[in-house]
């Protein structure tokens, strides 16, 4: 469940948290865009070291690395897929391009995680709301995207909750073959069902008592402005993307076994 960590927004005062959520959406869909395009591992390597700077500033790094332990099992099972089907299509031989070509598409998925795990850790679900209605988009969603946002965290935690619980009462959640551990889960997804429907009735109640969808011209307390730090960043993002897309035009990417035997 650490995964879920990198959805819940931590309120530290930061250059990175202090940016207009807007922007950082732009500079997520950069890198994005950026990870999608290449499938060699060295321009995805660069991708992941840039990111790093950001962690540091934002002041996140223990919950960032969280969230990377909990995208390890995805990275795990991506990395197998690509190797295997590599290793029957080359005709059941090992190559050190069909390792590197795993390695790209496992490095390119954990890319795009510790864009969005940066993304969320440091926007508010309050400001990222706040950023959607002021790109006129219709309040219903954004209110319903800002309410998944904040409560697929506390789900995780309250699963966590219930596995402790189910474990300490003698419930074996890794014993047996696979249909058997899929049962085993019953006694975590009931409980969890029944919270997650009792939940969602009390926000429901506190919605009506606060007459909510009453009026369609709603105010805000705060409103979105860009200062020179967004400026910064989105000149940052259309770099790296315009950087990237002509590299992918106009240079020839070496593989990693080509460039270290280049070098040795």
């Amino acid at each position: 469940m650490s995964v879920f960590e990198g959805l819940r927004f931590r309120r530290v005062y930061s250059p990175i948290h202090n940016l207009d959520p807007r922007i950082k959406f732009v500079y997520v869909c950069a890198i994005f865009v950026a990870a999608i395009i290449f499938w060699e591992l060295l321009p995805l390597i660069i991708l992941f070291l840039i990111q790093i700077p950001f962690v540091l500033l934002a002041g996140v790094k223990r919950e960032w690395l969280r969230s990377m332990r909990g995208a390890a099992f995805l990275a795990t099972v991506i990395f197998l897929t690509n190797f295997i089907f590599s290793f029957i299509g080359a005709g059941y031989i090992v190559t050190t391009k069909n390792v590197e070509n795993a390695v790209a598409m496992t490095l390119r998925f954990i890319v795009l995680v510790e864009s969005f795990s940066v993304f969320f850790l440091t926007t508010s679900p309050d400001h990222l709301g706040l950023a959607l209605e002021q790109t006129h988009i219709p309040y219903e969603f954004c209110f319903a995207f800002t309410t998944a946002v904040r409560f697929v965290p506390v789900l995780a935690e309250e699963a966590q909750t219930i596995m402790d619980a189910q474990k300490a009462r003698g419930l074996e959640l890794e014993r047996g073959n696979f249909l058997k551990r899929i049962r085993n889960y019953i006694p975590i997804l009931i409980p969890l069902i029944v919270g997650s429907i009792r939940r969602s009735l009390e926000l429901a109640e506190a919605m009506e008592s606060r007459a909510w969808g009453a009026t369609k011209n709603r105010t805000n307390l705060y409103v979105l402005k860009m200062h020179r730090g967004d400026f910064v960043l989105i000149v940052i993002a259309v770099g790296i993307l315009a950087t990237a897309i002509y590299i992918r035009l106009f240079f020839g990417i070496p593989s990693l076994n080509e460039l270290l035997g280049s070098l040795f």
